[in-house]
């Protein structure tokens, strides 16, 4: 099949969280399948010194954005056979410090730039010389792409429209503007209303992808339920109930080429489930770069998250005051709201031989973190997919985690499987219920025979890109099969 996909931040080339990831990936494998893939995403500031191979695209835009025009050049890289990644050079619109805004700010222009990066893909889905079959759009800086696409055929001439396909990768994001943006569309009003674009009288860019094209993802099957809920869908929830039939659930894979602890370059030691040494001397060595004393009998608790609320950090901020007078110890690599950082430095202050916090991300320091704990916290008030349960399940970290969304779908309880358990799972949102699940991790790590049978089963849990791309091309070619 020919694939074109659309995403605002692509790995490696520009991340701010795992939907970077999965689109990388999920492109990669299908490459890799042999399908011909292109990725449409911003060409960042500084992709072009890190990456000098760039060629330049024998294309030029000159778009329409409300009363004004913009042009714009292209750039493509072939990072692998099959694939091609199609970068947009807007200086004045993505040559900036941040992908989406600065110092916990949204840029004040993102209608500006996402309404022009998705009649951008538009352009290039009808023009490319290979002709895309099916249109793949991931979140908001995205969703107006089936309208646009969908509008070009019914009135401008394109005969052979691609099929398209929208992914949500967060619900609660919904790319929300004033209803004076909608002229930067330069499509009639007769789109602005209930059951397209409009929401609450504002121009909703997420919603405009939830009402027009032909086919709706969501990144695991349970959070593909949660979405049609008043409790988990932002507003939405009656669109996609109508929806329905049309939504489909797929869990996000991990690239195991970059998430392999006997292959992994970033760590300092290497191991494989069936030889754990490694393991514990990267423990070791983690808590000596950390400056945390090296005492291998207390278990390492971790989090590598953004510091927002969805992240369940307020209960995880309340839960370590009180477990911190156990024997454990924790680390947090991550960066968000500021009160939510000041409040972590201030406990790392506050504990300085059980608390190391490092404010930012640091990839490197991320696989580390990974590899030396021994569990993983990862108590979110709602989590479409997440990455970091599964990458801890590979490297013998076994994930404690809220039963919602992905994390549901990922960790086996005891509860459910007494032999094929991979983590703990608890399911009110509460300091007291995750201090409840903290607790029992304590009481695991205490009794080594069942600790070592919760890492192996985890370690060779198989959450493979071959498996996650096979369901993407089966849903492919039920989308391109007339109904």
């Amino acid at each position: 099949m020919r694939i074109l996909q659309a995403v605002s931040e692509l790995f490696p080339y520009s991340k701010s969280g795992g939907l970077a990831d999965m689109v990388g990936a999920l492109s990669k494998a299908l490459a890799n399948e042999h399908h011909q893939v292109g990725v449409i995403t911003p060409l960042y500031r500084g992709i072009r010194q890190r990456f000098p191979e760039l060629v330049p695209f024998d294309w030029q835009m000159d778009l329409p954005l409300g009363g004004d025009r913009v042009s714009a050049r292209v750039w493509t890289l072939a990072p692998t056979e099959h694939l091609t990644v199609y970068f947009i050079d807007v200086p004045e619109f993505y040559d900036r410090p941040g992908l989406y805004g600065e110092d916990g700010q949204d840029y004040p222009d993102n209608a500006q730039r996402f309404v022009f990066f998705a009649k951008a893909v538009a352009h290039l889905g009808r023009y490319l010389p290979w002709q895309p079959e099916i249109v793949h759009l991931h979140d908001w800086q995205s969703g107006l792409v089936p309208l646009l696409i969908k509008h070009q055929g019914l009135a401008q001439g394109w005969r052979t429209t691609p099929a398209t396909v929208f992914t949500i990768h967060n619900l609660a994001y919904h790319g929300l503007f004033s209803p004076l943006h909608y002229e930067l569309t330069n499509l009639p009003w007769d789109y602005f209303n209930p059951e397209g674009v409009e929401f609450y009288g504002g121009f909703d860019c997420l919603k405009a992808g939830l009402a027009f094209a032909d086919t709706l993802t969501t990144v695991s099957p349970r959070y593909a339920q949660e979405i049609t809920t008043e409790a988990f869908g932002c507003g939405l929830d009656g669109m996609l109930r109508r929806r329905q039939a049309d939504l489909k659930g797929i869990l996000n894979g991990v690239d195991y080429e970059d998430w392999n602890p006997e292959t992994d370059p970033h760590l300092p030691h290497r191991y494989s489930v069936g030889r754990m040494t490694g393991k514990a001397a990267t423990k070791q060595a983690l808590l000596r770069e950390l400056g945390l004393p090296a005492e291998l009998d207390l278990p390492l608790f971790a989090t590598i998250t953004r510091l927002v609320e969805q992240k369940g950090v307020d209960i995880q901020l309340s839960a370590l005051e009180e477990m911190l007078s156990a024997p454990l110890q924790f680390v947090l690599l991550g960066s968000g709201t500021p009160a939510f950082e000041e409040a972590f430095r201030d406990l790392a202050r506050r504990h300085p031989q059980r608390v190391a916090v490092r404010i930012g991300y640091d990839n490197a320091l991320a696989h580390q973190i990974e590899a030396g704990a021994d569990f993983f916290l990862m108590p979110s008030r709602y989590e479409p997919s997440g990455l970091n349960q599964m990458y801890s399940q590979r490297y013998g970290t076994i994930p404690l985690v809220r039963a919602v969304g992905g994390l549901d779908d990922s960790v086996r309880d005891i509860q459910e499987d007494e032999e094929g358990m991979t983590g703990i799972k608890f399911h009110e949102y509460s300091a007291r219920a995750l201090a409840k699940a903290m607790r029992k991790a304590l009481v695991l790590y205490r009794t080594p025979g069942l600790l070592r049978r919760y890492r192996h089963n985890g370690m060779v849990t198989n959450f493979s890109w071959e498996q996650t791309c096979l369901e993407y091309a089966r849903l492919y070619e039920e989308v391109l099969t007339p109904r």
